[in-house]
């Protein structure tokens, strides 16, 4: 079990407060919002690296504390403030995993593991697999920016106040790419 594991997910978002991260030292503020961000945080990175996540969750609090100072209560929570770290982390881990991917010449794809079992677990785990490619292709043909908003929005449960302050733009933004993203996405969808 990680650390992360242990962290759990913390009160709801709209019981949290916008601390002073300025102070010397900072331990107990950022003991506080391990204990609230780091389980949903895990979650949210984890649906895009798998275990990957520990370190990217590590990472975003080691970044959190050294930017500390660029933390702006007034313009953001620290929910969201954390999950615009993370987003750019994830960004950038993903970037390098292209680039370690290409220079190798791997290529991502599903591969089924267990064909010797029973007939239906083949069919369903093929029938997944055909639903997460779609899937895949489908997020993959979104802008970086609307992806982002997406998965912030779906993944990470930022309501659009919370993703406007992670990704710093408008909220009128967020709110106009969601609404162009979905309706992409029912599109594609029927046409599929």
């Amino acid at each position: 079990m990680s650390v992360i594991d242990e962290a759990g997910g913390g009160p709801h978002p709209s019981e949290e407060g916008r601390p002073d991260l300025s102070g010397e030292p900072p331990g107990r503020e950022f003991e506080d919002l391990f204990t609230r961000h780091a389980g949903e945080l895990y979650r949210y990175l984890s649906r895009w690296v798998g275990a990957a996540a520990d370190d990217l969750v590590a990472d975003t609090f080691v970044a959190a504390l050294k930017g500390r100072a660029t933390y702006e209560p007034a313009r953001a929570t620290a929910r969201a403030w954390l999950f615009g770290i993370a987003t750019n982390l994830l960004h950038t881990h993903l970037r390098s995993k292209s680039r370690e991917s290409t220079a190798t010449g791997r290529l991502g794809s599903f591969v089924a593991t267990d064909v010797e079992s029973h007939e239906r677990r083949v069919v369903e785990r093929l029938v997944a697999e055909d639903d997460a490619r779609a899937l895949a292709t489908a997020l993959a043909a979104l802008s970086a920016d609307d992806r982002d908003v997406l998965l912030l929005t779906s993944w990470a449960r930022l309501d659009s106040n919370e993703v406007a302050a992670a990704l710093g733009i408008p909220v009128g933004t967020v709110r106009s790419r969601l609404h162009r993203v979905r309706r992409t996405l029912r599109v594609r969808r029927n046409h599929d």
